[in-house]
């Protein structure tokens, strides 16, 4: 089980921002910050997704788990009025499962950031 994951940024004032404006809808807040260089955000006073200032090493993959379906969308709107470009809207990837409904979208470092939802429609 994982506790916590750091994702290294480029532009950290404006991550911070992307990505305050984009887990929203999940949920998550920012929790702790270190100084202007680093914040963890999470939910319920624990911070499991951390940004840092730091070289970024390349694209990365993050996916943060969806209540619904509708969470999945408010995440697109979220994400893409914050500044991230659209990489694969909300819609079925039945080539994983029958019910895996996601979301992708590019962070401002060019990360694949994704809402996704394993339950089947109510």
């Amino acid at each position: 089980m994982l506790d916590h994951v750091i994702l290294g940024v480029g532009d950290y004032p404006r991550s911070k921002a992307f990505y305050e404006a984009a887990l929203a809808p999940l949920g998550y807040e920012l929790v702790m910050e270190i100084g202007e260089v680093a914040c963890g955000l999470g939910t319920k006073g624990k911070p499991y997704f951390w940004i840092g200032a730091r070289e970024v090493s390349g694209p990365t993959h993050v996916a943060f788990a969806s209540p619904d379906r509708a969470t999945v969308d408010a995440f697109h709107r979220a994400a893409t009025a914050a500044g991230g470009r659209d990489n694969g809207g909300p819609g079925m990837r039945e080539h994983h499962h029958h019910n895996y409904y996601g979301d992708f979208v590019l962070d401002p470092d060019g990360n694949n950031i994704e809402a996704v939802c394993h339950l089947p429609e109510p």
